[in-house]
């Protein structure tokens, strides 16, 4: 069910958990800044989510509160995830949904990293 993302964050998210270490997760990345990992639901061979490790809901409410370091650190963590996984060349999508209208099911920022096939065309025309 897609969520409000002008609410207050809740650290009972599930992705929160996943942070605390409540919950496990296949991780292909971790530093202070964010943390990445497998899809339980992969959309493309190669399906990755990368969370900051800061308590924020969405990339807008990230963008408006988060420090310099802390974007920095984030959008840097999603280079890193996406060249050692080798998708740089071939090309791959990232994505970040924010509330209601786009799908948004987590109250955590997190941006999907899909790859490893042709993707085609983001919205029917």
């Amino acid at each position: 069910m897609p969520i409000d993302a002008t609410r207050p964050y809740d650290d009972q998210n599930i992705f929160a958990k996943i942070l605390r270490g409540e919950i496990p997760s296949k991780r292909v990345y971790e530093d202070e800044w964010a943390v990445a990992f497998h899809d339980i639901a992969p959309a493309a061979p190669i399906h990755i989510l990368v969370i900051p490790t800061g308590p924020y809901v969405s990339w807008d409410d990230f963008s408006s509160r988060g420090s310099s370091e802390e974007i920095t650190g984030f959008v840097r963590a999603v280079g890193v995830v996406a060249r050692d996984l080798g998708l740089v060349a071939p090309g791959y999508r990232l994505l970040a949904n924010v509330g209601i209208e786009s799908g948004q099911e987590v109250p955590h920022l997190h941006v999907h990293l899909f790859g490893g096939k042709p993707l085609g065309p983001m919205l029917a025309r």
